[in-house]
C-alpha cells in the first residue's frame, strides 16, 4: 500500500472510528479459529478494538475440542436432534477441554510482542461466573442432563469490567445455585449475553459453509428482522447455520441493533466488517440498513465530503459552508451505518408551486445501486407534502437520468423569475421539469 492508498484508506475507516469507540460489541468464536493458524490474527484484530475504546466480551466455543477429547477418551457422546446429551462423565470432559481452551485465549491476549497490536497493549481479561444456567431438561421424552440454557446474566458486573477497560472472556458453561455446572451452547450464550448487555454488535465468525448456506438463500449482504424471518423460514433446522441466523433474529428482536455473521477462514473479517463501507459476511439488522431522513448542522461536514468532488469537476455549483449552513434544512441525506453516502437538496418556490431539485448526489460506492431513486423519491415527497405542483432540475451531465425519470425538457422562461435571475449561461445547464400530479 502506498502513502496515497493508505491516507484514502484511513480516511474512509475514521468515521468507523469514531462510531465505534465506547460501543459494546459480543464476538462469538469456534474452538476451530482457537486452533488454527488464524489465532493470533485474531488476538491481534481484538487487541486493536480494545486500543479504540471498543468493549468486547468474547464467547468462545468447545464443540471440536470436545469431541476429539471423547474420541480420544473411547467415550461416547450422544445426541438428539443435534444438541449433545451431557452426562456427567462427558461433563468433566467439557470442563476440561473448557478450562483448556480459556487458558489458551488469556496467553495469547497476554502476548506483548512488539511491532504488533499487541505491543505495550496490556490488555487484562476477565472471565468469572458471570452466566447461571438451568438444565435443558426433557424434551421428546429424552433426558438432556447437564446440557442447559443460561437462566440469568449478570450484567451489571459485567458492565463494571468493560467500564474499567477488560475484555471479558466466557467459555460455554453456566453454574446453578446448587453448584452444577451446564454445558451451553456458544451462539446461543452470546446471544444472551450481547441482550442482557443490550451491546451494540454481535459479531459470529462461523464456517465458510454455514455463511453460504445463508448467503446462497439470500444474495444480499444484510437482513433486517422481516427478510431474516423470511430466510429463516426456508431453512431446514438441521442446516449450516440456522441456529446462527436464529439467534441472530432473536437478538435483534430483543435490542440488539446488528448481528453480523463473518467467514472465519476470511484474514480481517472483524475489521473489514466494522472499518469499511460493506464490510464482509452477512448482517442482520433490528431496522433498515439505509435510512434517510432530513439533513441538520452536524451533517454539514459530510455532505460536504460527498459534494465537493463534484464541484471540483464542474457537475455541481460551489457551495460554501457557511452557504450550506444556511441551507442545510432544505436537504434530504442518505444514511449507512453511521456514514452519509447520499443527498439531496429541495429549494421551494411555494407562489409558482414549483421546487428545484439541487445537489442529488450518491457516493461512487453506491452508486447503480437504486439509492438516486430513493432520494429523488423522497424530495418528490416532500414536494408533495409541501403542495408543490412541479419540481425542476438544472443538469450539464446528468440529463438522460432525470429524462428516464419523468422529467420533461423546458426553457428559462419556465423557471420561477427568481430562479431566471440566477440562471447562469457560462454552465448553459438543461432545465428539465416533472409534473407531480
Amino acid at each position: 500500500m502506498d502513502k496515497s492508498q493508505f491516507v484514502n484508506w484511513f480516511r474512509s475507516a475514521s468515521p468507523y472510528i469514531r462510531i465505534h469507540r465506547g460501543r459494546t460489541f459480543v464476538i462469538q468464536v469456534s474452538d476451530r479459529v482457537l486452533r488454527s493458524d488464524g489465532f493470533t490474527a485474531l488476538v491481534h484484530d481484538l487487541a486493536l478494538l480494545a486500543s479504540l475504546g471498543i468493549r468486547l466480551v468474547l464467547v468462545f466455543g468447545a464443540r471440536v475440542a470436545i469431541e476429539a477429547a471423547l474420541d480420544e477418551k473411547k467415550l461416547d457422546s450422544r445426541r438428539h436432534n443435534g444438541i449433545r446429551i451431557t452426562d456427567p462423565v462427558v461433563m468433566g470432559v467439557v470442563k476440561e477441554v473448557a478450562g483448556r481452551l480459556l487458558l489458551e485465549i488469556q496467553a495469547g491476549l497476554s502476548m506483548g510482542l512488539g511491532n504488533t497490536p499487541m505491543s505495550n497493549s496490556a490488555i487484562r481479561v476477565n472471565t468469572g461466573n458471570y452466566i447461571s444456567a438451568r438444565p435443558l431438561g426433557v424434551i421428546d421424552g429424552v433426558d438432556f442432563e447437564l446440557t442447559g440454557v443460561p437462566r440469568y446474566i449478570d450484567a451489571d458486573a459485567m458492565t463494571g469490567k468493560l467500564n474499567d477497560g477488560e475484555i471479558i472472556v466466557l467459555p460455554p458453561l453456566g453454574y446453578s445455585v446448587t453448584g452444577e455446572a451446564y454445558n451451553l451452547s456458544a451462539v446461543a450464550l452470546a446471544a444472551d449475553t450481547a441482550i442482557a448487555l443490550q451491546a451494540d454488535k454481535l459479531i459470529c465468525l462461523v464456517e465458510q459453509d454455514e455463511l453460504s448456506a445463508l448467503t446462497d438463500g439470500w444474495q444480499a449482504g444484510q437482513l433486517d428482522q422481516e427478510e431474516a424471518r423470511e430466510l429463516l423460514a426456508r431453512l431446514d433446522e438441521q442446516s449450516g447455520g440456522y441456529q446462527y441466523l436464529k439467534h441472530a433474529l432473536e437478538a435483534c428482536i430483543n435490542g440488539v441493533e446488528r448481528v453480523h455473521l463473518l467467514n472465519r477462514e476470511e484474514d480481517g473479517a472483524i475489521l473489514n466488517e466494522l472499518f469499511t463501507r460493506d464490510g464482509s459476511g452477512l448482517m442482520v439488522s433490528s431496522s433498515a440498513y439505509d435510512v434517510t431522513r432530513q439533513a441538520g448542522a452536524g451533517d454539514i461536514g459530510g455532505i460536504l465530503d460527498l459534494i465537493e468532488p463534484h464541484e471540483q469537476q464542474g457537475s455541481l455549483v460551489k457551495r460554501s459552508r457557511e452557504k450550506l449552513e444556511l441551507e442545510v434544512d432544505h436537504f434530504t441525506i442518505l444514511i449507512r451505518d453511521g456514514v452519509i453516502i447520499g443527498c439531496v437538496g429541495l429549494y421551494p418556490y411555494p407562489e409558482e408551486g414549483m421546487g428545484e431539485v439541487a445537489c442529488l448526489v450518491v457516493h461512487p460506492d453506491y452508486q447503480d445501486t437504486g439509492h438516486g431513486n430513493r432520494l429523488l423519491d423522497e424530495v418528490e415527497k416532500e414536494a408533495r407534502e409541501q403542495s408543490l405542483d412541479n419540481v425542476f432540475v438544472l443538469t450539464t451531465q446528468a440529463q438522460h437520468w432525470f429524462l428516464e425519470r419523468g422529467f420533461q425538457e423546458a426553457s428559462l422562461e419556465d423557471l420561477p423569475m427568481a430562479k431566471q435571475g440566477l440562471y447562469n449561461y457560462q454552465r448553459n445547464s438543461k432545465i428539465l421539469i416533472k409534473l407531480l400530479n
